[in-house]
């Protein structure tokens, strides 16, 4: 009898590796249970408060921190890990007292990414 294997969908993406692109869609998909109306419409919102949460930082808060949080688990949970990576590192700079200047680049450039694969996505479909 030959040995079967089954595929377990339910198990949680790794982070990103390089040159896997800004969206885990393996990761997305699992998330949205495959409902394509669904996955349009997180990252619709994913992009928008993406977006307002930036904009939000520049303006240097005192929430900062907590608003880099947000955005850190709204990124994981749509499969935005270089993102969510971006602003974990935010939040722990803004913690520290660290200068977050570089730390809120590198959030925005990876933003940036992930905002332009999903208007590609939502083009597409």
């Amino acid at each position: 009898m030959p040995l079967h294997r089954e595929r377990i969908d339910w198990i949680p993406s790794p982070p990103l590796a390089p040159g896997d692109g800004p969206i885990d869609l393996g990761h997305l998909k699992r998330m949205t249970a495959g409902d394509i109306g669904l996955t349009r419409e997180v990252l619709t919102m994913f992009v928008g408060q993406t977006a307002r949460l930036i904009a939000a930082l520049d303006a240097a808060p005192a929430a900062g921190a907590e608003l880099a949080h947000t955005l850190k688990g709204s990124a994981r949970a749509i499969g935005a890990f270089g993102v969510a990576d971006a602003a974990a590192a935010l939040e722990t700079a803004l913690q520290a007292g660290d200068d977050p200047g570089a730390a809120l680049a590198a959030l925005k450039q990876a933003a940036g990414a992930a905002r332009a694969a999903i208007e590609a996505m939502l083009r597409r479909s």
